[in-house]
């Protein structure tokens, strides 16, 4: 019987998003969230008494801004070699050969796949072979998996791959596979990376786990975070999720139907901070709230937004001030009774011109749209060159592109009232 730990996507000194311009939110933590994670990380592997760990991908998070993420994860696995714990590392599309110019030497006790072809390191006392290619360039789209080799007779095989598997929203297409690619290798085990939400894909003949990333970045990324810790004994595979993360995201939607005062309104969000308390003991938590439900507080809440955001943080100051902090807040209710057209029409309006207002804030939004339109601009290039082009380069253009659709949209909903 052994045991190994198998995780992925630590994005090593990535910052998390949305809070660090809160007056309140909790710095150290945001500043130092995936390093203390994988201190846990190394804990869980001591204690457990592992025999090896597996990284999958996305160690880094790109380019080192220094030395210092080299130093503090090499200090970390001395630890690790301290006890006689090897780790095995494999590049993801994050800590891509193209995209790592700093290196540091790894601790001997670190071995990291290759990333020209597939590599088996073979640990002989365990009769183990792993199998796995890391990313030389940061998209990768070919199938890796093809190239691996069939499994060695008499081992436990396992192999380790960075893939987006057969598709998984929110995430690039790099080294796709299919479930059928990975099984005709006739491993015992698949330690998959690059997906961020755990899953178990498949329990047995063969094994096939993405453990999820080990510390929740943003609102994307809710729930509790951390490693598969692995148990093999006679052949059998158990697996077992072990919770590493320093603070969580949750999105919380909370319906105020029947709710018609101020009191009743903190009463509810109480009740539902208490709730995310009872399920995450001693974790920080970091909350996006959306207002649901049929209220007569709805005009209020259009008209007076402050007001209840006041109302909310003294929701907060009641239950728990040091472990909760609100990311962002939408409300998203409805009146308790059909309005008249125009009131409808008036409402729709004041909503729009509140979303638009949130969207022109939301810097991680801005980015990835930013990031999406250069992509398709790149495949344009005839229309690019020509005059009547709108391009796009920076955050500020996308802005100008924000009011202009809001002018354009507030202007058809006034002329769709004209006719009476």
């Amino acid at each position: 019987m052994f045991k190994f730990v198998h995780c992925a996507d630590l994005h090593l000194d990535s910052p998390l998003r949305g809070l660090s311009a809160k007056a309140d939110a909790p710095a150290d933590v945001i500043r130092s969230a995936t390093r203390r994670a994988l201190q846990n990380l190394i804990d869980l592997a001591i204690s457990e008494k592992v025999r090896f760990v597996i990284i999958a991908g996305d160690l880094f998070d790109g380019d080192w801004p220094d030395y210092s993420t080299g130093l503090f994860f090499n200090g970390l696995m001395g630890r690790l070699q301290d006890e006689a714990i090897d780790v095995y590392v494999l590049r993801g599309n994050h800590d891509a050969a193209s995209n790592i110019t700093r290196h540091l030497v790894w601790p001997p006790n670190v071995h990291e796949f290759a990333i020209t072809h597939p590599q088996t390191f073979v640990i002989e006392d365990l009769a183990v072979a792993l199998h796995g290619q890391g990313f030389a360039r940061r998209e990768i789209v070919e199938n890796l998996a093809l190239g691996y080799p069939d499994a060695y007779a008499g081992y436990i095989n396992i192999g380790v791959l960075h893939t987006s598997l057969e598709g998984h929203e929110g995430h690039e297409s790099y080294a796709p596979c299919k479930v059928t690619d990975l099984i005709q290798k006739h491993y015992d085990y698949w330690a998959l990376g690059h997906v961020h939400k755990r899953q178990v894909v498949q329990e047995s003949d063969p094994c096939i786990v993405y453990p999820g990333n080990l510390q929740g970045r943003h609102i994307r990324e809710i729930g509790e975070k951390g490693c598969t810790l692995v148990t093999v004994e006679n052949g059998r595979f158990s697996l077992e999720h072990r919770s590493l993360d320093v603070l969580r995201w949750y999105l919380a939607e909370v319906d105020l139907t029947g709710v018609n005062s101020q009191e009743s309104f903190v009463e509810r969000m109480v009740r539902t901070f208490q709730t995310y308390l009872d399920d995450n003991p001693g974790s920080p938590l970091a909350l996006r709230l959306h207002f649901l439900g049929d209220t007569s507080l709805h005009g209020r809440l259009l008209a007076d937004p402050e007001y209840f955001y006041q109302e909310i943080e003294n929701a907060v100051a009641m239950t728990a001030p040091e472990q909760i902090w609100i990311e962002k807040i939408k409300f998203l209710t409805s009146p308790p009774s059909e309005p008249g057209p125009w009131a409808q029409r008036a409402d729709a309006m004041a909503q729009l011109t509140d979303y638009m207002k949130e969207v022109r804030e939301d810097e991680e939004f801005l980015e990835e749209f930013l990031h999406h339109i250069e992509r398709i601009q790149a495949r344009l290039k005839s229309y690019v060159n020509s005059p009547q082009a709108t391009v796009v380069h920076s955050l500020d253009e996308v802005r100008g592109l924000i009011d202009e659709a809001q002018d354009l949209l507030l202007t058809k909903m006034l002329q769709g009232g004209s006719g009476g």
